[in-house]
């Protein structure tokens, strides 16, 4: 999220998580990384060893959270579960931020989470226990950089892309 482009002015705090005019408060997507490590992490570690353990916690945890991507990356992070909890707890204790981010990237990199959450459900429904702990992990990996370092890696594929279509 570091490096998503920025911009510097103040607005309501009521606005601050995720606002109409595509502008996002920065701390909220690494709020909600936050989140989805604590559970893409249990959902990694109830993976069982093989198919014939039971796979209803990591299907449930792993539904859940795609529940919350599918959210975020079609309807815009102020409809995401986390963001709301962000913006009704947090922000009133914080105040508006110092500077806006644009919605656009951490929004694909939502779209992101929710692919890899949906290979390790179907890694799951097909037995594959690790097809779903190797498509966790990575999604785990890329929510722990944006929570931990502030480093969305989402958000740099988009920008990426974004430079090479200009190019183009």
């Amino acid at each position: 999220m570091g490096t998503a482009r920025k911009i510097s002015g103040s607005r309501a705090v009521s606005a601050a998580a995720g606002s109409s005019d595509g502008k996002v408060d920065p701390r909220g997507p690494r709020f909600s990384a936050a989140i989805t490590s604590v559970v893409l992490a249990a959902a990694l570690i109830s993976i069982p060893g093989d198919s014939s353990a039971s796979l209803l916690v990591p299907i449930v945890l792993l539904a859940f959270q795609a529940m919350v991507f599918g959210a975020a990356a079609l309807f815009g992070l102020q409809a995401q579960l986390y963001g709301r909890v962000f913006r009704t707890l947090v922000v009133p204790r914080l105040g508006p931020p110092a500077e806006w981010e644009e919605e656009a990237p951490p929004r694909f990199s939502q779209l992101v989470g929710l692919v890899f959450v949906l290979v390790a459900l179907v890694g799951l429904g097909f037995g594959l226990m690790w097809v779903a702990q190797i498509a966790v992990g990575f999604a785990l990996t890329a929510a722990l950089l944006n929570a931990v370092f502030n480093y969305c890696l989402g958000c740099e594929m988009y920008l990426l892309a974004a430079r090479l279509r200009i190019r183009t």
